[in-house]
């Protein structure tokens, strides 16, 4: 952990699932020794497994859950991962505006290995050919949002993070 980095908090990574976000956050955070936060970690601690809520409840439920839980990390000082789908909400979209934003980026290649054998509810049927509908839908919203980008495809998480680091300003 290198206690000399600092950043302004909340930093929020936002990207489409299997883009890194959670082990590039909680690499990020151990860096600047900041909480993490994954928010759709948070939504299973407290509502139990994604795919079951989409199952009982619905996509349209578990958007609303999320964008509670999203808004209460929001206001945290932490590094904050954000689910794919978190920026669909119009709330979230607003309180990000004023927020430092990542947008990690990931080519299908890429990130095809890394969702094998997922049980990630909006792809379950549809393996990479939903995953990149999903990923082309949401690029301008990813777009609009980030302060900056990175692409995940092929580089290490800690030259991730340390790409971050420099591009928001951490200081000594």
């Amino acid at each position: 952990m290198r206690d000399d980095v600092r950043l302004e908090l909340p930093v929020v990574l936002v990207g489409p699932m299997g883009a890194g976000k959670s082990r590039v956050g909680q690499r990020l955070a151990a860096s600047v020794g900041a909480p993490f936060i994954d928010t759709d970690a948070r939504i299973v601690e407290r509502y139990g497994p994604i795919e079951q809520i989409f199952d009982r409840e619905g996509e349209e439920y578990f958007r609303i859950v999320e964008r509670e839980i999203v808004a209460e990390a929001l206001r945290e000082e932490a590094v904050v991962s954000l689910g794919g789908g978190a920026v669909l909400h119009p709330d979230t979209r607003d309180d990000l505006a004023s927020l430092p934003v990542v947008w990690l980026r990931v080519s299908a290649e890429a990130v095809a290995p890394r969702l094998a054998g997922s049980n990630r509810p909006l792809i379950a049927s549809g393996g990479i050919a939903a995953w990149t509908a999903i990923q082309e839908a949401r690029t301008p919203i990813y777009a609009s949002l980030a302060d900056f980008d990175i692409d995940t495809s092929r580089r290490s998480v800690a030259r991730i993070v340390e790409d971050i680091t420099e591009q928001l300003g951490g200081t000594r």
